[in-house]
């Protein structure tokens, strides 16, 4: 097993409260990652205790737990590791109360026999959080410890402010981790990296040079079993404001003063206070044919399950450069891509028919999903007599490197963050108002949903919102496989 590097887990043993344990994100998810995390040394030591509505043993719980290894991990469990981890689970159902949930905390602690940290990952709906917050809270469990949330995070501005609120009542700030598991893929976070560790784009990171920008997330999956959850979110509330903007800003943000927690927290922020308030004109909601007939569904509902948007951000940086946001189910194909156009030159000095514009302007463009890619394009002359240019391109993958196996996925890396106490790819109390804050005027009156058919890229409204520019997806060109001859 290769050796973990200093400062990459947690300094102390943790002792994990997993709330919501059997649920379809623990399976998948949650207790995968665990495994993971535990088996390859990224923490010193960890106990695991899983709580939810069943009512089940410790043995049915370490049967459900393998059951989900089995079916979700990435990765070959042998033996020896089940065993080890198994052994490190515990179970308590809610029903038990806080006394036993304190009692099942004080045995793992016990049982690893040194000075550890306790991390409380609520994998819940947005309902039962706080019940679970004040069970934590009379069970004595708020000192040493951190606690995750999953979104939302509140449903509008009124909403946030209550429910942050009510956690602060329990919590304080610095132990809250609002988690956005986009922000744990290694592509997130790369841009960070691309942007303030070389000399070459960093200059050009403005909008003297930028023309507008790109942030399109389709997907081609429905609603699943989370009917009932969407009709009370859609498309804005789900992904939007938890996922896209938050990219937005780290792709946005000034140059923190250090890249630790606090300084890039700080950054993001900024992004949120310069938003100008989304415009319901600047808006296309969406709902695909079919969906009102899904179980679970309203016949007559106005959930959009698709959101096109134009927002600006009203600083020096970024004063005049439009950013749009695309993201929907049921669509053409699912894609996670940020694209970054340039300002093409003032004056073309090639002749007409050259090729020049013909294919729009030069792009940077990243791949948020897994696979962790990136692209430049630009013009380049086509050999042989004359002056014709094609549309080239500079491509990277993370595969090129060979280094792939070593990326975490999104909810280990985000685990491994929160019990380390750093914040930097989690949401704050006051990033999270001022979204809200900004996005009061679409939510009060939202412009009507259009129709989309399954499998396509939305209402076709979106392209007027995006004119005189076109939306890159579907790119014109594939990205090389480096396994096809000829690449």
């Amino acid at each position: 097993m290769a050796k973990i590097p200093p400062g990459v887990g947690p300094r102390f043993p943790q002792v994990v409260v997993l709330v919501g344990a059997t649920g379809d994100l623990a399976r998948r998810k949650l207790l995968p990652g665990l495994f993971h995390l535990c088996s390859a040394g990224f923490i010193p030591g960890c106990r695991i205790i899983g709580v939810s509505l069943d009512e089940l043993d410790v043995d049915g719980f370490r049967d459900a737990a393998r059951s989900a290894l089995d079916e979700f991990s990435s990765r070959k469990t042998t033996s020896a590791d089940w065993d080890t981890f198994a052994a490190n689970l515990d179970y308590v159902p809610l029903s038990a109360g806080a006394a036993a949930l304190r009692a099942a905390v004080d045995r793992a602690e016990a049982s690893l026999g040194t000075e550890c940290r306790r991390l409380h990952y609520l994998s819940v709906p947005p309902s039962a959080a706080l019940t679970v917050v004040r069970t934590l809270g009379e069970a004595g469990l708020v000192e040493r410890s951190r606690i995750v949330m999953e979104k939302p995070f509140g449903t509008d501005l009124a909403s946030a402010v209550k429910l942050n609120g009510k956690l602060h009542e329990v919590f304080q700030e610095e132990q809250i981790f609002r988690i956005d598991h986009f922000l744990g893929k290694e592509p997130a976070q790369n841009i960070l990296a691309f942007r303030f560790a070389n000399g070459l784009f960093e200059p050009i990171w403005n909008r003297n040079f930028i023309d507008h920008v790109q942030i399109d997330v389709p997907e081609t999956l429905g609603l699943g079993k989370r009917a009932g959850f969407y009709e009370q979110t859609g498309a804005y509330r789900d992904m939007v404001v938890t996922h896209l903007f938050q990219i937005l800003a780290f792709m946005a943000m000034e140059p923190p003063t250090a890249l630790e927690p606090a300084p890039i927290s700080e950054e993001k922020n900024k992004v949120f206070r310069s938003m100008e308030p989304i415009r319901p004109a600047d808006v296309v909601r969406g709902q695909y044919s079919g969906y009102r007939a899904e179980e679970g569904v309203d016949p007559d509902s106005d959930t959009e399950t698709f959101i096109a948007l134009k927002c600006h951000i009203d600083n020096w940086r970024w004063a005049g450069v439009p950013f749009y946001l695309r993201t929907g189910k049921r669509m053409a194909e699912g894609q996670r891509i940020i694209s970054i156009a340039f300002r093409e030159p003032p004056k073309s000095m090639f002749p007409p028919g050259s090729g020049v514009g013909a294919q729009g302007p030069d792009h940077l463009t990243f791949d948020l999903a897994d696979a962790s890619k990136m692209s430049l394009s630009f013009y380049g002359k086509r050999p042989g007599p004359g002056m014709r240019l094609d549309k080239l391109s500079l491509q990277f993958a993370m595969r090129d490197t060979g280094m792939a196996g070593e990326v975490l996925e999104a909810y280990e890396r985000l685990i491994l963050d929160a019990m380390r106490g750093d914040r930097t790819l989690f949401t704050t109390a006051e990033g999270i108002e001022r979204l809200w804050e900004v996005s009061t005027a679409l939510l009060e009156s939202p412009p009507p949903v259009r129709l989309y058919e399954q499998g396509s890229w939305g209402p076709k409204p979106v392209h007027q919102l995006i004119a005189p520019h076109a939306w890159r997806l579907p790119f014109e060109r594939a990205w090389r496989d480096p396994n096809k001859s000829g690449n």
